[in-house]
């Protein structure tokens, strides 16, 4: 296992998670791939604009984000998957709105040499 990449995703998605809870729009536009595919809880699929929209309008906020049981698994030099669980609490379009999820998210090495999410999944622990 290569130790500096998993870093640099572990890395990565602490930004993820800090970024999300303060709706910082600028650094999830960096962190979010142009062409993200997101499928919620719902089954819905959501990209990138729907996401920062959400964030920018203030229909989604978010006071927390506990990860836990998080696992990193590299696919080449320029592709990693992780597999997490989350404690999530907020408010959605005025009301609570949380739980305990898994997320699935696959992260790419753009163009540039950033890690962005391109891909994502999430699922409610029941």
């Amino acid at each position: 296992m290569n130790t500096e990449l998993e870093a640099q995703i572990n890395a990565a998605e602490e930004q993820l998670r800090r970024a999300m809870l303060a709706s910082d729009v600028s650094v999830l536009d960096e962190l979010l791939a142009p062409d993200l595919l997101f499928t919620n809880h719902l089954g819905q699929s959501l990209g990138k604009e729907a996401d920062l929209s959400a964030h920018k309008s203030g229909a989604l906020g978010i006071s927390k984000l506990e990860p836990s049981e998080q696992q990193v698994k590299l696919v080449g030099r320029d592709v990693a998957v992780v597999s997490v669980r989350v404690q999530v609490a907020g408010t959605y379009a005025g009301q609570p709105a949380g739980g305990d999820f898994r997320f699935t998210r696959v992260w790419a090495l753009s163009p540039k040499g950033q890690w962005q999410v391109v891909a994502a999944h999430s699922g409610i622990i029941a």
